[in-house]
This record gives C-alpha cells, structure tokens and sequence, in this order.
C-alpha cells in the first residue's frame, strides 16, 4: 500500500460513472475519519490539502499521518496540493511527497495560465506527480482561496488549453462556489420548508467540455452541499450561520455520471466536525477533554465521508 497518483483513479472513475471524493485534511481526526470510510466503503479517496491546511498542521505533520493513513487502513491513497498559487508551492509539495498537485492560474490571463501550468506540469510529470489545472473562476470564500466575481469555463478554450499544457484533469467553473456561503439568498428561491433552493449547475457547459475532452477527467471545486440538518443543528446549539447554502447532492450525481472524476468536498467535513463538537459541549458543559468531543466530531465527519461516497459520488466498492 501506497501513497499513489490520481492516473488510474480517473481511468477507471471515467469508465463507471462515478466520481473520486478529494477531502479536505487539517488534522489527525480528519484524516481518520475519511480513510476509516473510505477502507469500510472499499472506495478510492483524495487526501487533499490546502495552503491554509499547511499553515495550521505544517507539511511533514501532514504527510506523516497521510502516510500513517495508508498503513492503518490498507489502501492507497493519493495525497493532493488544492489550489497551489505559484509554480514555488507546487514545487514544494513535488518535491515533499505529494503525489499531485493543482496550480491555479485562473485569475491569469489565458496565455499566462497556460505558460504558468505548463511549467509545473514539467517539473511535476518529470518526478511522477500529476497536475491539475483549471480555467474559469469560481466565486466566494474558503481558507485563502477567494474570488469576489466569477467566471464560466468557456468550453471552445479546454482543448487548446490543456493540449499546450500537459495537465493530467482539469478544474472548471460550471456554478459551484467555495465555502459554506455558495449563494446569496437573491440568488435562491426557497422551498416549502423555507429552506434556500440554489440556482442548477450549468450542465450544458459540462457536458460541451466532454465532447471537446472525451475520456478527460473533470473536476469540481467548492462541492460542498452544506446539509441543512448540520447547519440547523449548529445554530440551533448556539451557532451563527445564516442562510448557508451548497450544492444540491443530486446534481452532484448527475455531474460524477458525466466527466467529472474528481469533486472536492471541505466545507461539509467543516460542518460536520462542528455540529459534533457542539452538541457535545452542549450537552455535557463540563466537559474539557478534547478526547470527548474530537472521537464524537471525528466519528460525525466518518458518517458524512460514507455518505458522500455511496449517495454522492457512486464511488462504494470500486477498490
């Protein structure tokens, strides 16, 4: 067992019709709790780590308990860059045991994206590490990755984009947002229940990529559903997050029986892990052990990894 790239995840995703979760990692709980689900549910994950992920746990923590992952478990893992800002971060990570990385050159004009992702494609596939690229920009706020307006993928642009370019999967912006606030409430209706409802996913732009990329694996960012029930327990416990909304699991779905291979989840371990935590502190004020609440938090975010993957991603038992 292995830490491994993400070639013959998406060959065979591609083939099925289901996509690869890529999990957002910050700690040793979290890690536990995605690998654990993924080793019952017998299905291949993404270890996906952030710069604000590097920040708080530092690289060689990271790639310890990734690597204490593989051994627990037993099963291969691949551990990706999210979001890798410049060609010096991608090289850092290629060079510290990643086995893939995304450079986002989304906010750089075509030909400097181009330029800047062929460069760590390179330096990457020269040391057997994959890249992931992306065009169109995606709207709101996660760790350190923010974007006040977004973009659509333009789908006339992937196939000059990624033949000059190398990337191994490429990232586009059909509609989805990063965080926990993916629209605003303008931008929703609400159903019976009151409950915001978000605009669709723009699946003729996905499905036009896959005609112009056939057998290239796709990837969505900023996938998150943001679970109503999390939410409304976190604020009913004391918590302040109005008007939260994601992307509905069903288009979520849909999207994985198309070309996308990859759809990145990190708002929702978020959500879970603290929905956890407070209802321990809730019910138990005395508590002060982190033991106590981070086994009930690490136990919330293995229950929502298994659902991702049997309802969401269609990726149980493919191993």
């Amino acid at each position: 067992m292995a830490l491994v790239t993400t070639k013959e995840m998406f060959k065979k995703a591609y083939e099925g019709g289901y996509a690869i979760g890529a999990f957002n990692i910050n700690n040793m709980e979290i890690i536990q709790a995605i690998t654990e689900a993924a080793a019952e549910e017998k299905s291949p994950v993404i270890l996906q780590v952030s710069a604000g992920a590097r920040k708080y746990a530092k690289h060689a923590y990271l790639m310890a308990l990734a690597k204490a992952a593989v051994e627990d478990s037993g099963v291969d893992f691949a551990l990706h860059l999210d979001h890798g800002a410049d060609f010096e971060v991608c090289k850092s990570c290629i060079d510290g045991g990643f086995t893939s990385v995304m450079i986002d050159g989304s906010h750089h004009s075509f030909e400097d994206n181009i330029a800047l992702t062929k460069k760590v494609v390179e330096y990457a596939h020269a040391r057997g590490v994959v890249v992931e690229g992306e065009l169109g920009v995606l709207a709101g706020v996660e760790d350190d990755i923010a974007a006040e307006n977004s973009s659509y993928t333009k789908p006339e642009e992937v196939e000059e984009f990624v033949t000059r370019t190398g990337v191994d999967s490429l990232a586009i912006s059909i509609g989805t947002s990063h965080g926990a606030y993916k629209f605003t409430a303008k931008q929703c209706t609400r159903n019976e229940h009151g409950v915001l409802v978000p605009p669709p996913l723009r699946f003729d732009i996905l499905e036009e990529v896959g005609k112009r990329l056939p057998g290239f694996p796709i990837v969505l960012h900023g996938a998150s559903s943001v679970a109503h029930e999390c939410v409304s327990e976190i604020n009913a416990l004391g918590g302040k997050l109005p008007d939260a909304v994601g992307i509905p699991e069903e288009q979520l779905r849909r999207a994985a029986k198309m070309a996308v291979c990859k759809i990145n989840i990190d708002s929702d371990i978020r959500l879970a892990m603290t929905a956890g935590i407070r209802r321990v502190l809730a019910e138990k004020p005395e508590a002060f052990d982190p033991r106590e609440y981070l086994k009930v938090a690490r136990a919330e975010v293995k229950k929502m990894v298994a659902h991702k993957i049997v309802n969401v991603l269609g990726s149980k038992n493919t191993l």
